[in-house]
């Protein structure tokens, strides 16, 4: 009856259905025995109203009957759960990183992934750990999530069944592009996979620059992108050079994006408002970034603009 695309799928299965199903008996049972009464015991003229004392036999079946079925959906529960929180001593280990709002997955020794690629029938856990505020790590087919925290080191665990392309999402709002923090668990072969990786290792770690580094580490990403798509505050892409209008306490107007207009944004963002965007949401950057700082985000932000 129960099959899923992991080996955890069936238990958790299983355990809704069971927990719906009795829901579903409840609510008819209950509705049902609503309208009965409803209609037999409604008022009517000539008929006295009687008055009716408690019951012990009814209480203990309303009492002994619930408590019951509540222990047994907790071992239904428990039967799934279990085996999320034991995973096997040969499984292979693949970290996910989750960052607003992106999961990256390393295989260690710096490769890493934008998706979770992984052989099909062979166990993986999976070590969960956020770079800044908290995220969820849900694959659904898999029937497996877990809360990803910052300064908290959580994991999961699965048995891929099916070759196939699954479904990561984030499901702990973790702010404005929440919803977009969107992934795919590829299962290949195991052919497949060692081929991949091949590639990935010959490929070598890869790096990011480190003003780019430099931006995600102190949040900076969360209010400004660097694909052009509009956030909190204005993006990165094609900033460097460009003309901004800004509002100063003198008024509007316009100036160039350079060196000086960026450290200044940096150090008392509050002086120079881009036109369309909410003041007082910024905080300054002075006890934070140093000039060797302002350095490599100076020259990162040239290369999204097209500079060398």
């Amino acid at each position: 009856m129960f099959s899923g695309a992991s080996n955890l799928a069936e238990g958790v299965d299983r355990a809704f259905v069971f927990i719906f199903a009795v829901s579903i008996i409840f609510i008819v049972g209950i509705t049902a025995f609503m309208i009965y009464t409803v209609i037999r015991f409604n008022r009517r003229k000539g008929i006295p109203a009687k008055q009716f004392s408690g019951s012990t036999i009814l209480e203990i079946i309303w009492t002994g009957v619930p408590l019951i079925i509540v222990l047994i959906m907790f071992y239904v529960g428990w039967v799934g759960f279990a085996p999320m929180r034991k995973p096997p001593k040969d499984a292979m280990v693949v970290t996910a990183i989750g960052r607003m709002w992106e999961w990256e997955f390393d295989y260690g020794n710096g490769l890493r992934s934008k998706d979770l690629v992984l052989p099909v029938g062979k166990p993986v856990k999976i070590d969960l750990v956020s770079e800044d505020v908290n995220h969820s790590l849900f694959i659904p087919a898999f029937r497996v999530k877990e809360d990803v925290i910052p300064g908290y080191r959580n994991f999961l665990w699965f048995i891929p069944n099916y070759i196939g392309n699954y479904e990561i999402l984030c499901t702990e709002y973790c702010g404005m592009l929440h919803s977009s923090m969107l992934s795919k668990a590829i299962i290949i072969s195991e052919e497949e996979y060692a081929e991949w990786f091949k590639k990935l290792s010959e490929a070598g770690p890869r790096s990011d620059p480190k003003g780019f580094i430099i931006l995600r580490e102190t949040g900076c990403l969360a209010c400004h992108s660097t694909d052009g798509s509009k956030l909190v505050g204005p993006t990165f892409k094609n900033l460097f050079g460009s003309t901004r209008n800004i509002i100063t306490e003198g008024g509007e107007k316009s100036v160039t994006a350079g060196e000086e207009y960026i450290i200044k944004s940096i150090y008392d963002p509050d002086s120079e408002i881009v036109k369309g965007y909410p003041k007082a949401i910024m905080k300054s950057y002075s006890d934070i970034l140093k000039e060797d700082d302002l350095g490599e985000i100076i020259e990162y932000l040239k290369t999204l603009s097209g500079l060398e």
